[in-house]
């Protein structure tokens, strides 16, 4: 059982954790939800709702009583939001591929570093295109994806935690389908 002393200090705790402070903490924080919409459901777009529809009478067949076509308009749901899912994790990856400038977060510090002490008085000496080269350098080919995998991998997780719970319930309403029309039969 928990003491009255710990649970005291526990809602003390709660109290002082009440979200970011700074300006900057909320803006990022405000953001959170709007990165990719995947926590959305399907119906919130009307033109998945058609899409679903016509799915689900796909899967159901022609002659379908409504507890089967509920059924398959389940599976339709799952699948087009697993569809969702898969192609935003494409657009991700394929906006990081394509942007020439991408590079570690790591050699983006070092860089600014340099650029600021090349700014300074009593510099050293560096021509322009040493410079140039030095600071627009960024990985290219394989090394490129490699570096966007690692450097994205916290995005792509929860990319892959939507993917495995539309599986999951597109899994669970193909059962319940196959179960409904073995029982008609």
């Amino acid at each position: 059982m928990t003491s009255l002393r710990r649970i005291r200090t526990n809602r003390a705790n709660a109290q002082a954790s009440t979200g970011p402070k700074t300006v900057q903490g909320k803006i990022r924080t405000a953001q959170n939800a709007h990165r990719h919409g995947l926590s959305l459901s399907v119906f919130a777009d009307p033109a998945r709702h058609a899409e679903i529809e016509s799915l689900a009478h796909l899967i159901a067949g022609e002659v379908a009583i409504p507890e089967i076509l509920e059924l398959a308009r389940r599976i339709a749901e799952a699948q087009i939001d697993l569809q969702r899912v898969r192609y935003a994790r494409h657009q991700f990856l394929s906006n990081q591929l394509d942007d020439p400038y991408y590079d570690s977060r790591a050699n983006v510090r070092v860089k600014m570093s340099l650029i600021g002490k090349f700014l300074r008085p009593n510099a050293p000496e560096i021509s322009m295109t040493a410079l140039t080269k030095l600071v627009t350098s960024t990985p290219q080919g394989p090394d490129k994806f490699a570096l966007i995998l690692s450097q994205e991998a916290k995005q792509l997780r929860v990319m892959d935690r939507y993917e495995r719970r539309a599986l999951s319930r597109r899994k669970f309403a193909i059962r319940e389908f196959d179960a409904a029309r073995k029982a008609l039969a």
